[in-house]
């Protein structure tokens, strides 16, 4: 009896029109479609925009020299001048410059108000470059105070540390939504799938009695959860896509690209990635109803 079912697209002994409804199962994928695209898209984007940002500050290096204007351990310049020309000529170290009172200014506003130096306070001078290895830190720190003693070295493998972990978080929590929007997913298929067995138990009980295998039932009942599951998954895609092209327009100046194409943004791993979203809806919903129907004959034996 394994052959009970005709193959033609036009057959439908077990009435699976009526039975699994043509437009509900395709929303409520459509809508998990659409959320699983944008917590795929986000952990795309954290990971690619971390990487960046991690990079960036981990080479970061901020040098804050005490007292700038006094002159040096060796009586020929300011400390300030003297630390920058040591910085200037020290391999791995790049793009080193002193800040103007202005840039100090903006930077001390939040803390200090309109002007620092109207509160008469020592302020250091601060130099930025960008440092290749920033794993000597000591080494570097030291041969700066032969120069300028007091002056202090940072870098951005702190806060580098800091961008990983919360990478690391957002990664997490995306793949937990992902996983969410499976069960769910699964969960309303075979809802579906019990709504349609139990709109069909006549006609179900008179050919299950008349000999029609178990997997021939649930194989018909798969078909159709699975053709409406990839359905709702290509809508609800559809739908993502000009979301996520405008979530990446307005985080493109985090990124530091400007928008380019149709696609602004979009990283390759998610075009690549798009497409197993209606492969990963059939999936589910040929062994969720596979199993659901499995389970009801069971039952019904």
């Amino acid at each position: 009896m394994a052959n009970w079912f005709p193959m033609s697209k036009r057959t439908d002994l077990l009435g699976l029109g009526t039975g699994l409804t043509d437009w509900l199962l395709p929303v409520l994928v459509a809508a998990m479609s659409f959320l699983a695209a944008l917590a795929l898209a986000g952990t795309l984007a954290s990971a690619t925009l971390a990487a960046q940002w991690r990079q960036d500050t981990a080479r970061a290096l901020t040098v804050q020299v005490t007292d700038p204007q006094a002159p040096d351990a060796a009586h020929t310049q300011s400390r300030a001048q003297a630390v920058l020309a040591a910085l200037s000529s020290t391999q791995g170290i790049a793009g080193a410059r002193l800040m103007s009172t202005e840039q100090l200014n903006k930077l001390l506003v939040p803390w200090l108000g309109a002007d620092a130096a109207q509160l008469a306070l020592p302020v250091p001078a601060v130099i930025t470059a960008t440092w290749q290895s920033a794993d000597n830190t000591a080494a570097l720190t030291a041969s700066l105070q032969k120069i300028a003693p007091g002056t202090l070295v940072s870098t951005g493998s702190a806060w580098a540390a800091r961008v990983a972990a919360l990478t690391a978080s957002v990664q997490t929590s995306a793949a937990a939504v992902l996983v969410i929007v499976a069960l769910v997913a699964a969960a309303v298929v075979a809802v579906a799938t019990r709504a349609g067995l139990a709109q069909r138990r006549d006609a179900i009980e008179i050919i299950h009695g008349l000999g029609a295998l178990d997997a021939d039932i649930a194989g018909r009942f798969a078909a159709r959860a699975m053709m409406l599951t990839v359905i709702g998954a290509l809508i609800g895609g559809a739908l993502a896509l000009p979301v996520l092209i405008w979530l990446a327009a307005l985080a493109a100046p985090f990124s530091g690209l400007a928008p380019q194409g149709l696609v602004p943004g979009l990283p390759p791993a998610l075009w690549l990635s798009l497409p197993l979203l209606p492969l990963a809806a059939a999936a589910i919903g040929w062994c969720t109803a596979q199993l659901t129907v499995h389970g009801w004959l069971r039952r019904l034996a």
